[in-house]
């Protein structure tokens, strides 16, 4: 009898634990709280050899009816520009993503299982593009640590897929644990080998919201990587739900 309440103490104390990871990775992805948010950024992607080429995009975001809709659109250099990007959230499962190429002419949708596919040549896949608005309940959440990272608190968490398919076999985050911002993510392929890590390189006050400004992906076995710095940033502008079809990914002009 004293070994099954043992059992059941442990069994309930796990249970607890992956609860209270599943909120903390909840609290990080909720922080920012806008309903609509728009950026321009420049891309800098660093190749092995160290030469650097930059790419000017804007990205839009607003809460729809389902969950998160973001659209990127690619403006510089000429190689580019024109390419938009649409991904739509879906509650409880993967997101609907669609693309348009100008030299292909067509709006395409992105299927599941081109998610680890490079997002436009850079080290960012199409998977991660959308993983900040990742559905939780996607990932099994675990508490592995509390340590520093730089001069700040963290609550580490692994946050392992329950789809054997998707592209990572587990995500290593370091959630801060006063602001709730996650400052690094060690990503890791279904070999179980370190692939990625993304981590945030600055931050920045805007608008009473503690905003990543500065954010870099970097491919270890390929040793590339792509720095997203933000150039201008506003919460709660006003956009069109026009923006969010495939008919602006097709003409660039929302209906």
């Amino acid at each position: 009898m004293r070994k099954m309440l043992w059992a059941a103490f442990f069994a309930a104390a796990l249970s607890l634990h992956a609860q209270d990871a599943e909120q903390i990775v909840r609290a990080s992805r909720d922080r920012i709280q806008a309903d609509a948010i728009y950026t321009r950024s420049t891309m800098v992607l660093k190749a092995k050899n160290g030469s650097e080429t930059r790419r000017v995009i804007e990205q839009f975001s607003k809460d729809g009816p389902q969950g998160d809709r973001i659209v990127i659109v690619f403006h510089e250099p000429r190689s580019v520009a024109g390419t938009r990007f649409l991904t739509m959230e879906n509650p409880g499962r993967e997101d609907d993503r669609w693309i348009f190429l100008p030299d292909r002419g067509r709006v395409q949708r992105i299927a599941a299982a081109d998610g680890s596919k490079s997002f436009v040549g850079t080290d960012f896949s199409n998977d991660d593009i959308s993983s900040a608005s990742r559905n939780a309940e996607l990932d099994r959440h675990s508490l592995l640590r509390e340590e520093t990272l730089g001069n700040r608190p963290c609550y580490v968490i692994e946050s392992v897929p329950r789809d054997s398919a998707y592209q990572y076999s587990k995500m290593i985050q370091w959630i801060d644990k006063d602001t709730k911002v996650t400052h690094k993510i060690d990503l890791y392929d279904r070999k179980n080998t370190l692939a990625k890590t993304l981590e945030i390189l600055k931050l920045e006050d805007r608008d009473g919201r503690l905003t990543p400004m500065q954010t870099r992906m970097t491919s270890h076995g390929a040793g590339t990587s792509t720095q997203i710095n933000v150039d201008d940033i506003r919460y709660n502008p006003s956009l069109p739900d026009g923006i969010f079809t495939q008919e602006f990914l097709a003409n660039g002009r929302p209906r």
